[in-house]
């Protein structure tokens, strides 16, 4: 707002104050409707309904939630959902979620969903679409999560491999990195790893902070954003429906925080390629499918540096895409530029690689869009062996 409003500002910044006060909000924060089709222990998968006026076609997606964030990362208001941009897009629109997580699941490791979770979501995926072969998309440890599934079971029917905001080089992460003496205090056996082995995990509260904490300016001028922005409609429904997602945070089981904390904020194992689980080690060269990487221009808790450094390491895939977008760690997937930027880019990748029976007018489609979409700059695209000559 004008520092001395204009007339419709007034009336725009009444009308939003009075729905507010009388509906409680200004997002349209109404759920995409979905169908369970497959569960497990802390596995949930959903098929998306289309409307009676889309008809689904094409090779499946399927969203990859991360732990400790509410599946509603891809579904977070009507207009910035990304789950409503595939659904009415008429492409087959799948999420895996886990569940809350309870004391229960404390001995639960990363193993439960890099051997048994992630896997099982995407064979169930193509075979409820017919046996179409599935692109996956995970956003922060979701994509880690996806990541490393695909490099552990090539056989799986994946189309290709989408990761958004999820840092391989924790070393980069600013957050992180001023704390690394405190991490290796007492030899892994200080206070940080007897407080989580006690709880059982991350609680809620302490999952909902560190969140918090990774947008800290943000959070701290967030009042005066609002008061500056009472007539803009929009930024104030952006603003409820993401408090609304931070307010659903979900705990960590304990095994894997102990694992997540252990190593990837100590150790930093995965800036390497390889990650050891149980009796293996998984390499990320072993991905086949195709990747595509996405950083956030403002991200605090995955950087740009922290992301790139995956690139390289995908030694197998047959192309590894690089891409920076607007947004800080949730806005990159599902802010308000996101619409005009990464999922323009989701939707090009998706159509490159479809299987050949994709209608071939949505391939020439994309062809079109692709001189004009931010998804094709060059300085920032690479074919697998361009990756592998970057250094960082």
């Amino acid at each position: 707002m004008d520092l001395i409003p204009k007339p419709d500002q007034v009336v725009s910044a009444a009308s939003n104050v009075a729905h507010k006060v009388l509906y409680g909000g200004l997002a349209d924060l109404r759920p995409m409707p979905r169908t369970l089709i497959d569960d497990g222990t802390l596995r949930e998968v959903y098929h998306y309904r289309p409307s009676g006026t889309v008809k689904e076609t094409g090779d499946p997606v399927l969203l990859v939630t991360p732990l400790a964030a509410p599946a509603i990362c891809y579904d977070l208001r009507r207009g910035c959902s990304l789950v409503e941009h595939f659904v009415t897009g008429g492409r087959p629109t799948y999420l895996l979620e886990y569940g809350e997580v309870s004391f229960k699941n404390r001995n639960l490791g990363m193993e439960h969903w890099i051997d048994e979770v992630v896997p099982t979501a995407i064979r169930e995926v193509s075979a409820h679409a017919g046996g179409r072969p599935v692109h996956v998309i995970g956003w922060s440890l979701g994509g880690i999560f996806s990541l490393l599934a695909s490099a552990d079971s090539p056989d799986l029917p994946i189309a290709s491999l989408t990761a958004v905001g999820s840092p391989i080089d924790v070393a980069q992460v600013p957050l992180v990195a001023p704390l690394r003496p405190l991490l290796n205090w007492v030899n892994g056996k200080g206070p940080i790893t007897k407080g989580y082995q006690l709880l059982g995990g991350a609680p809620k509260p302490l999952v909902k902070w560190a969140f918090q904490l990774s947008s800290f300016q943000k959070l701290v001028t967030k009042p005066l954003a609002l008061a500056s922005h009472i007539d803009d409609t929009e930024f104030l429904a952006q603003i409820e429906a993401v408090d609304r997602f931070t307010a659903n945070m979900i705990a960590y089981p304990g095994r894997t925080f102990g694992q997540l904390y252990h190593r990837f904020a100590k150790g930093n194992q995965l800036a390497t390629g390889e990650f050891d689980l149980d009796d293996r080690t998984i390499q990320l060269a072993d991905i086949k499918a195709p990747v595509l990487v996405f950083a956030g221009s403002v991200d605090g808790i995955a950087p740009v540096g922290a992301v790139k450094a995956v690139v390289p390491l995908l030694k197998g895939s047959p192309e590894v895409r690089f891409e920076i977008v607007p947004g800080g760690h949730l806005g990159m997937l599902t802010g308000r530029a996101a619409r005009k930027t990464t999922w323009v880019v989701m939707d090009e990748w998706i159509n490159q690689w479809s299987t050949a029976a994709e209608e071939p007018s949505a391939k020439k489609e994309a062809a079109k869009a692709a001189a004009s979409a931010i998804g094709t700059n060059r300085t920032r695209r690479h074919s697998s062996s361009a990756s592998r000559a970057l250094k960082k």
